[in-house]
């Protein structure tokens, strides 16, 4: 007798007879709220929840606005309980992967309580991105449990909560298979990051956002060590509002298989050692204290003590061996205060300027000269303030005439410059205060091109006339819609052929347009 296939809808179930441990496998992928719906199947389906690996929450789904707070209420704690409930029937089966995305969660203790549980039966990823239900105007940085600094099985670690977690550890550290952290918003004391790290024996990735040092009032001087011969890929943010919490905190990194670093945060008290041997690429936010930042607008060029140059030129000494490079606004306001003591970057062949409305442009003349095998050079808006140092040889980048004869100041900083590919991002970007009035210019003969963007179409022609080495310049102007507009500034740029070199190509690019010109004929 031939047995009788289940069929659903008139078809053949064939998923059915699959091996339960591969049905398992395929639920796997699902969002858990999903992989659960599927007991509605068949009785066989019931159990298998029991034993799928990875389990992914998200709270999105029992979220529908328009809802009331009552309504958000319990669905909030509905999924909670959900969680509870697949826990429950999974016992003590083996689990990989603990995620949760949680946007409404009721008690964020609760969360961190599910953390032994999944931590006992050997998981290996577990990532919380945790917002709590109920407004708070003050973090309360829930402890981690103690169970996560001694798991044998984590390979990936991921935790971020809106009210902050507190990483304080009774005893020693010991996570040997640990190769990704990921730490968003946390306290922790000086000498807990450093037992933490020194537990950590093959990481590979290291991202800290958001760190908050848990110190006393006056804190004794201390030093914070990133040293792992294993980091490719480090990520260490911290923003302005915990800059005081950077006083007698002096910084090492000693990483010589580091490929990657974002490193945004004032000023340390001192960087004691700073060594990557293998650099690639490196992203810089250095920024003032409020205290530095307080005399910039003076022009005065002692505004930084000794010391704290001298702590800046340490670290960029360690960052010399970076093929690519992003300096942020705020570090064109550091390196401002000492471009004097620049190091050279042999090795760097794209830097990326970040420039706002409130940032001089003083040490890009230091900058380009520190960079002698420049290839790309990338401008991030191109909003340019005027001082006393536009007047100076190589004082400034700028188009800055001088003299009864209004000569272009020379600028031996670009006349040198070995740069081929000059590409502005965020052309055309106007500031409401700081880039130029348009009334003037509404009827002139460009066609009534603002004068703020007319004075950056003048600083592109200074850097065709100056970078003798230019072959492309690439201009991405999305500010405006209308091409019309677009063929306007098009034009004007045309009408700067033969001043550039030899092959020189332009190119614009808008949101409906890409137009290319030979600059060289």
């Amino acid at each position: 007798m031939k047995s009788k296939k289940k069929k659903f809808g008139g078809c053949r179930d064939l998923i059915s007879d699959l091996p339960d441990s591969l049905i398992c496998h395929i639920l796997s992928f699902l969002p858990t709220k999903e992989a659960a719906s599927t007991s509605v199947l068949a009785k066989r389906w019931k159990p298998l929840l029991a034993f799928v690996p990875n389990l992914d929450f998200d709270d999105s789904i029992y979220l529908h606005p328009p809802m009331t707070y009552e309504q958000r209420r319990t669905n909030a704690r509905s999924f909670m309980r959900f969680v509870d409930s697949v826990l429950a029937l999974q016992g003590n089966a083996r689990i990989n992967r603990f995620h949760l995305m949680g946007k409404h969660i009721s008690d964020e203790l609760w969360v961190l309580e599910w953390i032994p549980n999944v931590l006992k039966r050997g998981v290996s990823d577990i990532y919380l991105n945790v917002s709590s239900f109920w407004e708070s105007f003050e973090s309360k940085f829930y402890p981690l449990p103690q169970e996560i600094f001694v798991s044998k099985t984590l390979v990936r670690l991921k935790i971020q909560f809106d009210d902050g977690v507190n990483i304080d550890v009774e005893g020693d550290v010991s996570l040997p298979k640990l190769k990704t952290l990921h730490l968003d918003y946390f306290k922790i004391k000086t000498s807990t990051f450093n037992k933490l790290l020194c537990g950590c024996y093959a990481l590979e990735e290291l991202f800290l956002i958001n760190l908050i040092w848990d110190e006393p009032s006056e804190p004794e001087p201390c030093c914070v060590t990133v040293s792992l011969p294993t980091l490719k890929r480090l990520n260490f943010c911290r923003f302005d509002r915990f800059d005081e919490g950077n006083k007698n905190v002096s910084m090492s990194f000693n990483n010589p298989n580091l490929v990657n670093i974002e490193y945004f945060d004032s000023i340390a008290d001192s960087y004691l050692q700073v060594s990557f041997d293998s650099l690639v690429e490196v992203r810089l936010g250095l920024r003032l204290t409020t205290d530095q930042d307080f005399n910039q607008w003076f022009e005065n060029e002692h505004y930084l003590f000794p010391k704290e140059k001298s702590n800046v030129t340490n670290l960029l000494t360690g960052l010399r061996h970076v093929k690519t490079l992003y300096l942020s606004d705020e570090s064109l306001q550091v390196l401002g205060c000492c471009r004097d003591t620049i190091p050279v970057f042999d090795n760097l062949i794209e830097l990326t300027v970040e420039t706002k409305p409130d940032v001089i442009w003083k040490p890009l003349p230091a900058i380009l000269k520190s960079c002698p095998n420049l290839v790309t050079l990338v401008f991030e808006g191109l909003h340019h303030i005027f001082t006393d140092r536009c007047e100076d040889e190589d004082g400034c980048l700028c188009r800055y005439r001088t003299g009864a004869e209004m000569e272009v100041v020379a600028r031996t900083c670009l006349s040198s410059s070995a740069v081929k590919v000059l590409k502005i991002v965020n052309f055309g970007e106007i500031s409401d205060d700081g880039d130029g009035d348009d009334d003037d210019d509404a009827d002139d003969e460009d066609g009534g091109i603002v004068h703020g963007l007319k004075e950056q179409i003048e600083q592109v022609k200074h850097f065709l006339e100056k970078m003798p080495n230019l072959e492309q310049v690439i201009l991405e102007y999305y500010y405006t819609s209308n091409d019309e507009e677009v063929m306007k500034v098009f034009n004007k740029l045309q009408k700067f052929r033969g001043v550039a070199s030899a092959n020189c190509k332009l190119q614009l690019i808008s949101k409906n347009l890409s137009l290319s010109s030979n600059m060289s004929d």
